[in-house]
């Protein structure tokens, strides 16, 4: 041991600047076998480390701890005070390095050398004090300073501005030491605690295993998630939601969406809600609907028309409403009701409808709002009628009281983020800067460009080479934290995994049979023609009643080709041409019944032109103008063309400017064309449909050759889904009368326009045709039918044909055979259709899906609509991306492989059922970009080892070798850091 002199100061006073350290004030007072007695309320291992060539040499220690809190809290920043402390806060990286040295050392001292005591009382001893006695030789300081590196002065950087005393007084040394031996020697006011600190410094020492290293790193990554979590627990059961009718029905993994969801739109205004399929996102919403309801708040639903049905019934006084205890008050509007400013929506006055009046909208299938899509305009430029999603940003979420969202959809981001970015709109209510104090993001749009720039340069690589894995390491923190801040996106495989006991408890879901893959014939005569033929056929028509541009005469053309964005009038009409082409196909791969219905509607449409054009002709003084509306098709039940016809703006054309002669020649030459294919679908009558007879035989199949269910009994249920309601009317038609007949089956129709229709129809039981009373007939195990007094208790329906109305938001798992009748273009929707019976609990041990394709080879029937919708698409995305980095003609090429990479996924539809995030080497899922299956990993782990998570202190490591098993992991060292942010006050 050696003496080590202070710097010579006149002063007593040691504060760590100009008048001298407290460190070195000790360093020149400790000898060779000195006895300490020490008063401090942190005690660190770096002090120790500071001072260690002059402490190993005393004799013996005291320490009293003037601060009794629990050694556990080790973290200043924590709301409990931090005592036993004994690692410094907010050392460099270097010297967290050498923790594990420097605290088995210091724990080898203490243990040898040290008695540890400290005080019973919270705030009872506020002094500091330094008495060392060497022999006769007693010296003290007193003051402020704690025996910490920062402290004793003793930082590389400094250390803190303390104010402490050199005692010079022989009395005042005595009286000091007597003092401390009072305290030290009370058992009503100190205790030992030399074990607990020796526990607290072996935690620093002991080897710990990667994996708690891992969990240690995502419990100060999630420190606030885990804060949020408790407050909006604790926040729930202030509302008396978990009372609630709704919150009982939820499973555990859907109550933690519904908490996830209430949580992020408290934080940010609102959340989107991307569960996969068939995990219940409607019952998740209802939950958090009734959560703000219970806060007296005003809740808007708006829903896709098609989808009403499922959200009224829980707002009706209605034995048929299970959750008729909860009182839902809410509003319930279609999509479509946006564009009316008029007229009755259910129970609903829009002309006196307050639509700023909402406290939080719901939107189901809100990737139907992606488009920002302009209102209409006069030729002055004035928006005479808002679009949709104009009405909903400004009307709805930004007038009057402020508007929260939450935004239901499980559909993958496609082309480009303008969806998203549209989508999160609603959220910011149009303010760039929505999310810079919670989430960091200074700039919505610009986060959004540099993720786009990234996308786009990812997109140009062909699809079979692009990986999600390799976009996902190019995309930045922004929009990482945007995304996890503000969805809540959770596939199959999270819920398998992290919710084991609920699954095993519920019986998990489904096997999934390998899907039966159908090619049935048109005709059974086999006079009709092939799909390739009608292809073809069909490509050489030139619907010319769809192309009036072609007719304007030289001199007026200008008039009518100003387009938006570079999209002319004559290019819009030749698209819809194109998709126009496009249905009449689909409508034969539906039924041939529903190509006869369209080609007989588009024939009309042609007749009626001709009508008009023929009488101009005869009245050419009154100069009338031909209105798009009286010749564009009849959308129906297509989604896909009314999309496409909404694109551009739609010309009226004056009379008087057009080449009506020409019009009429090619007008009369399509419907010849078109009566003549006609003609030959209505010789295929419900006697020749061979696509009816197989399905026919399915049916009968399914019902003679029942499978068991696990309550033991047999299930004859058939669940067949048809894209077109003309199909679906023409199929129960068909169906009903043979079914009841011939299999002993009650049969049902559900459509989402027009009426509905049923078999069973019980004496005695009134309205059993009702959308809802169906379902429940249909699935009476599912809807617990057995609790509602007002429906027939035995008998139910075994064969429901539906159009896709009831695709999504139902749970219908008493059925486990699902025939798609026709494949829709969208796998997304054929994934949601599959949902409806391969669901968590399902009856049937295991489904079977069984597609209906329109060939077994599909390559040319697929060229055409590729063609066609490469060329909308690009359309679209030329006038809406402003900031997108191709070239129109790589645009085009780029879009044309997606659109055939996504029917290779169609085409993978024939030998396995996939999941959403199957599909996401050619879209992206949101469940990509959110960091839900590690919070769960850490709340899972901390059920068990929260102690020791919270005891541990941080500058822990571990070193895993490498594995070849894990070959794509490569070396390297993760750090994981903390951020300060100026709020963490220093320990002295």
């Amino acid at each position: 041991m050696f003496d080590t002199p202070e710097p010579q100061h006149s002063s007593g006073i040691r504060d760590n600047r100009d008048r001298g350290r407290v460190g070195d004030f000790l360093r020149s007072k400790i000898r060779e076998g000195s006895r300490l007695s020490v008063v401090s309320a942190y005690f660190t291992i770096y002090a120790f480390d500071a001072l260690r060539e002059h402490l190993l040499g005393v004799n013996q220690m005291d320490f009293l701890f003037g601060e009794p809190s629990s050694v556990r809290s080790l973290d200043p920043c924590k709301t409990e005070a931090k005592a036993y402390m004994i690692d410094d806060d907010g050392l460099e990286l270097a010297r967290r390095l050498e923790q594990k040295r420097v605290a088995k050392e210091c724990a080898n001292w203490v243990r040898e050398k040290v008695n540890v005591r400290s005080v019973k009382r919270a705030g009872f001893v506020h002094g500091k004090m330094y008495h060392v006695a060497s022999g006769d030789i007693q010296d003290v300081i007193i003051g402020s300073s704690n025996f910490t590196v920062r402290g004793l002065g003793l930082a590389p950087s400094g250390g803190n501005i303390e104010l402490n005393l050199v005692v010079d007084s022989n009395r005042d040394v005595r009286d000091l030491k007597a003092w401390f031996d009072e305290m030290w020697n009370d058992p009503a006011l100190v205790e030992d605690v030399k074990e607990e600190v020796l526990r607290s410094l072996d935690r620093l020492y002991s080897d710990r295993a990667p994996e708690f290293i891992y969990y240690k790193t995502l419990y100060h990554i999630f420190e606030k998630y885990l804060s949020d979590n408790a407050q909006t627990k604790a926040d729930l059961e202030a509302t008396t939601l978990l009372d609630s009718g709704i919150w009982k029905q939820l499973f555990e993994f859907q109550r933690d969406g519904a908490k996830g969801a209430i949580n992020k739109i408290l934080s940010h205004n609102g959340c989107v809600l991307a569960d996969s399929v068939g995990l219940g996102k409607t019952f998740e919403a209802l939950a958090v609907i009734k959560y703000f309801e219970l806060r007296n708040e005003r809740v808007l639903v708006l829903c896709p028309k098609k989808l009403r049905d499922n959200w009224t019934v829980y707002t009706q006084n209605d034995q048929r409403n299970p959750f008729l205890a909860d009182r839902f008050s809410y509003d319930v509007l279609s999509h479509t009701d946006l564009s009316r400013d008029t007229g009755m929506s259910g129970d609903i006055n829009l002309a006196a409808l307050n639509w700023g009046n909402y406290n939080l909208v719901v939107i189901d299938e809100s990737h139907n709002f992606r488009n920002n899509t302009p209102g209409r305009r006069d030729e002055e430029g004035n928006i005479v009628k808002k679009s949709r999603y104009q009405r909903l940003v400004e009307d709805v979420i930004s007038n009057g009281v402020k508007t929260k969202v939450l935004m239901l959809s499980a559909t993958p981001v496609n082309n480009t983020l303008k969806d998203l970015r549209n989508q999160l709109g609603f959220i910011t209510a149009g303010s760039d800067s929505a999310f810079e104090k919670q989430l960091g993001i200074g700039s919505l749009v610009e986060s959004l460009r540099k993720a786009q720039e990234h996308f786009t340069k990812w997109s140009r690589q062909k699809p079979e080479a692009r990986k999600t894995a390799d976009l996902i390491s190019r995309l930045g923190a922004d929009f990482f934290r945007l995304l996890d801040g503000l969805t809540i996106a959770r596939s199959r495989q999270h819920i398998r995994k992290y919710y084991q006991r609920e699954m095993s408890r519920l019986g998990g879901f489904p096997t999934r049979a390998k899907p039966i893959a159908i090619y049935p014939d048109i005709d059974t005569k086999g006079l009709f023609l092939s799909y390739d033929r009608l292809s073809d056929e069909i490509s050489g028509y030139k619907l010319s009643i769809f192309n009036p541009s072609q007719f304007v005469l030289p001199k007026h053309r200008a008039e009518y080709e100003e387009g938006v964005a570079g999209f002319k009038q004559s290019q819009r009409e030749g698209f819809l041409i194109g998709m126009m082409k496009v249905n009449f196909l689909k409508r034969l791969e539906s039924s041939v019944h529903s190509f006869e219905l369209t080609l007989k509607r588009t024939i009309d449409k042609i007749t009626d032109l001709e009508d008009r054009l023929t009488k101009y002709k005869q009245y050419r003084e009154q100069n009338p103008e031909l209105d798009p509306d009286s010749y564009e098709p009849d959308y129906l039940d297509d989604d896909e063309l009314r999309d496409a016809f909404e694109v551009g703006q739609k010309k009226k054309f004056k009379v008087v400017h057009l080449n009506v002669d020409g019009w009429l020649e090619e007008l009369h030459r399509d419907k010849k064309q078109l009566n003549g294919l006609y003609l030959h679908a209505k010789d295929v009558g419900p006697d020749r449909d061979a696509k009816l007879a197989e399905l026919k035989k399915l049916i009968s199949a399914k019902v003679r050759q029942p499978s068991i269910n696990r309550l033991g009994n047999p299930n004859r249920k058939v669940l067949v889904f048809t894209a077109f309601a003309d199909t679906a009317k023409y199929l129960y038609e068909q169906l009903h009368s043979w079914a009841r007949e011939e299999l002993g089956v009650h049969a049902a129709l559900v459509v989402g326009t027009g009426e509905n229709q049923s078999t069973f129809q019980p004496k005695g039981y009134s309205g059993q045709t009702d959308y809802a009373n169906i379902l429940i007939n249909f699935a009476p195990h599912s809807k617990e039918r057995d609790k509602i007094g007002a429906m027939p208790q035995s008998g139910e329906i075994d064969l429901l044909i539906a159009s896709d109305c009831i695709s999504e938001g139902q749970n219908l798992q008493d059925c486990d055979h699902l025939i798609n009748y026709d494949i829709h273009w969208n796998p997304v929707r054929i994934i949601q259709r599959f949902g409806r019976i391969d669901r968590i609990g399902s009856l049937g041990r295991t489904v079977q899906l069984v597609n209906f394709w329109p060939t077994q080879n599909l390559d040319r029937y697929i060229t055409l609509k590729t063609r066609v919708e490469a060329r909308m698409a690009l359309v679209d995305l030329a006038a809406t991306m402003e900031d997108n980095l191709l070239e129109p003609e790589d645009i085009q090429d780029l879009i044309t492989e997606d659109l055939q990479y996504r029917h290779k996924q169609l085409v993978r539809m024939r030998d396995e059922v996939l999941d959403l995030e199957d599909l996401k080497d050619d879209n992206i899922s949101l469940t990509e970009f959110t960091l839900d299956d590690f919070r769960m990993e850490l709340l899972r782990y901390i059920e068990a080892n929260r102690a020791q998570l919270e005891e541990a202190p941080l500058g822990l490591y571990a070193v895993v070798p490498p594995d070849p098993q894990y070959a794509v992991i490569e070396p390297g060292v993760v750090f994981c850091f903390r951020q300060r942010n100026g709020a963490c006050p220093s320990v002295s």
